[in-house]
């Protein structure tokens, strides 16, 4: 039985590295799942893979989960000539169904991993071997790590009203006076006396 041992790089963390080992018949998701944990990734946010040729050029996208348009019946017509066309001339494929032997055509394949498409986290993952094991029990599995993950505020980090509310009564002073002046009252007793001009 085959497996595959990738490298994964971050340009964002400067020598951000994970290597991981994955059986060749074994699917996308289990792959994605890999990832997720030995990356520290937060949150369950969209995920996609991308099979890439040698400079990167993206052939294939795989995702978590199938994002055709059941209801579309015809294909929308596009200006091939329209860089900004939204069509997508990718082949697409879902992370459950697609094994990773079945996408792995060079010795040194290129893959990228794509996450939160809302704040974007890409990975560049290139396969370094393909080694035999009799043994799959251990996999996938992460075998090195260097560097983590730099650590983002998400919903559970951020204050709630209650606990604004409560920070804004603790800080307001017992005392009226806010600046510690000392003033006679009846300084201030005309004031309330209105004359008519």
């Amino acid at each position: 039985m085959y497996y595959y041992k990738f490298r994964v790089y971050y340009d964002e963390v400067e020598d951000f590295v994970r290597d991981v080992e994955i059986l060749a018949n074994d699917n996308f998701e289990s792959f994605h799942k890999l990832l997720y944990d030995c990356i520290g990734l937060k949150g369950n946010e969209f995920a996609a893979f991308s099979i890439c040729d040698p400079k990167w050029n993206k052939q294939k996208e795989i995702t978590l989960m199938d994002t055709s348009d059941d209801e579309i019946t015809e294909e929308p017509e596009y200006d091939d000539m329209d860089e900004y066309s939204t069509k997508s001339h990718l082949p697409t494929f879902v992370m459950s169904e697609s094994i990773l032997k079945d996408f792995i055509s060079d010795p040194h394949q290129h893959i990228m991993y794509e996450y939160d498409f809302m704040n974007p986290k890409v990975f560049y993952i290139e396969l370094q071997k393909v080694l035999q094991t009799d043994d799959p029990k251990g996999f996938p599995r992460c075998t090195f790590k260097a560097m983590e993950m730099p650590v983002s505020v998400n919903d559970a980090d951020l204050p709630t009203p209650e606990d604004l509310l409560l920070e804004e009564e603790e800080d307001e002073p017992e005392d009226d006076n806010l600046f510690g002046d000392v003033y006679d009252e009846e300084d201030f007793s005309d004031l309330n006396d209105f004359q008519d001009y």
